[in-house]
């Protein structure tokens, strides 16, 4: 798939310190800084923003749990753009989960966003996601977040952007930023084989005790 530009002013809008951020090739130090960041998305039903409140690193062809440990292909092209991009991919054929791009061009760097918080348009997330029981779930898991702020697979490659943008990333400020001590670590949920070690690549962070944090599930065992 083409990556498409975004409708939105583009990557210029993007804060400087998330462009120094998100451009390091450590996608391990660069997962973690993104916890408390809002993505928002916007679409004639309305703005959906979220805070993110768990991720996980996945580093290309050093990562056995990576989509593109074993090289380029068509699905997970965007993974190997200059970071700046969003790579989505579907999958169990009914699932959308989106990436955030890092790194130069070429290294195929990506943080996965697993959960988060909505904090602006709860009533489109919950239009989006009607088996949600309590707003906490709306976007607790990687498919759930994706889902409610409705995104798919035509938007892999899009740029984000800045305030204004149609996919935009704003950091923490100050004020919000997730204290260090609330950070947790462990090994990524449902990766199978060597990439799922969790004490080789315990690459999942996430803010502890926040309630839309998703459970860790490890991969199932092949019969």
């Amino acid at each position: 798939m083409t990556p498409r530009e975004s409708a939105g002013p583009g990557p210029a809008t993007i804060a400087p310190e998330l462009v120094e951020l998100l451009s390091g090739n450590d996608v391990v130090a660069i997962a973690p800084a993104l916890l408390g960041a809002r993505l928002a998305v916007a679409s004639p039903e309305g703005t959906v923003a979220v805070r993110l409140t768990e991720v996980e690193a996945y580093a290309g062809e050093i990562d056995p749990g990576s989509h593109a440990f074993r090289g380029r292909t068509a699905r997970n092209s965007s993974m190997f753009e200059a970071a700046g991009r969003v790579y989505v991919y579907f999958t169990y054929g009914m699932h959308h989960c989106v990436n955030v791009v890092c790194g130069a061009e070429g290294v195929s760097r990506a943080v996965l966003l697993r959960a988060g918080e909505v904090v602006e348009g709860v009533d489109v997330a919950r239009g989006r996601r009607p088996a949600a029981r309590k707003d906490r779930d709306l976007a607790r898991g990687p498919a759930r977040l994706t889902s409610a702020l409705g995104l798919t697979r035509e938007d892999d490659g899009e740029l984000l952007g800045g305030a204004g943008s149609r996919i935009c990333l704003e950091l923490a400020g100050p004020a919000d930023a997730v204290p260090a001590e609330l950070v947790r670590s462990g090994p990524r949920v449902g990766v199978a084989g060597p990439g799922g070690d969790g004490e080789a690549f315990p690459w999942r962070f996430w803010i502890d005790g926040d309630p839309t944090v998703s459970p860790y599930r490890a991969a199932a065992r092949r019969k």
